[in-house]
């Protein structure tokens, strides 16, 4: 040890290393899910914004951008495990002014509002079977309810909001198509307000009802189906660059064609898994001899 003139021994000093900071707060890879909902919300309201135009072919391009952003915010927050009741209560709202309010706002100055007040009749209808379904989704999540049976968990119960607004806005897309096609006279056909209210209804009883439709979660391809399916979507993405609005005009056809079946799978596998749950009779014990 080192030692002063006096004879005292030298100290040492030790200067401990600064540490930075440590900020409170939430993880950046948590708020992406909600920061995604955020950007469906908006397109809605951009949608919006180009209807009050009479920019059509936009505001129905922004409704399919906060279907494709819905589809992944809730996949997004599963994966980063940043699922929680704000998340849910948020994407619920954003969903009732993206597939809810926008669709019928743009519906409604786009062919409705001829018919006036009774045009906005079908309007405001689907606007709040959406809300209703969307409520009866988050109470749900309050009361707890029992998970859904193992048959039950591939299926929706009634039709998603996502598809509810693209099946609300089939007519609009169909028109756009035959627009470009140069088919004014059927384009003005599908735009009547007979034929967009009375789909306005049928859409907005199918949001509340009880019909089991396909979720495509937990479904399966079989082996031999795989290649024929990669095909077709191959094929209609080809289409959807193409033609985009035939392409989500065939899109709603398709979905409405599939309603059926599921329903029928539905069935199948309900009655499959009640069959297995069956008693079974108890043998008569047999004496020893």
């Amino acid at each position: 040890m080192q030692q002063t003139a006096s004879g005292e021994p030298r100290r040492r000093f030790r200067f401990a290393p600064r540490r930075r900071p440590r900020f409170q707060g939430q993880s950046f890879n948590k708020l992406i899910p909600n920061i995604m909902t955020m950007l469906g919300l908006c397109a809605g309201l951009v949608a919006m914004r180009f209807a009050l135009d009479q920019r059509w072919e936009p505001a129905a391009a922004m409704i399919m951008v906060a279907a494709i952003i819905d589809g992944l915010d809730g996949r997004l927050a599963r994966l980063l495990k940043a699922t929680s009741r704000f998340g849910a209560e948020f994407d619920s709202l954003a969903d009732f002014l993206s597939f809810g309010v926008a669709p019928a706002m743009i519906l409604y100055m786009w062919s409705m509002e001829t018919w006036r007040g009774v045009g906005f009749v079908p309007c405001v209808l689907f606007a709040v079977c959406m809300s209703l379904r969307l409520a009866r989704f988050n109470a749900a999540l309050d009361v707890g309810l029992a998970p859904k049976p193992a048959y039950a968990q591939s299926f929706f119960t009634g039709v998603p909001a996502p598809a509810g607004a693209g099946l609300a806005l089939f007519p609009m897309f169909l028109s756009l198509a035959f627009e470009g096609w140069g088919w004014t006279q059927m384009a003005y056909g599908v735009r009547h307000p007979a034929f967009v209210g009375l789909l306005l209804v049928v859409v907005a009883l199918m949001l509340v009802s009880t019909l089991p439709t396909w979720s495509f979660k937990n479904f399966k391809v079989r082996r031999e189906v795989v290649l024929p399916l990669l095909i077709s979507v191959g094929a209609y993405a080809a289409l959807l660059v193409g033609e985009p609005w035939a392409a989500l005009a065939a899109a709603g056809l398709i979905y409405i064609g599939m309603v059926p079946f599921s329903i029928l799978s539905y069935i199948r596998l309900k009655r499959e898994a009640e069959d297995l749950i069956q008693p079974v009779p108890a043998t008569e014990a047999t004496e020893a001899p």
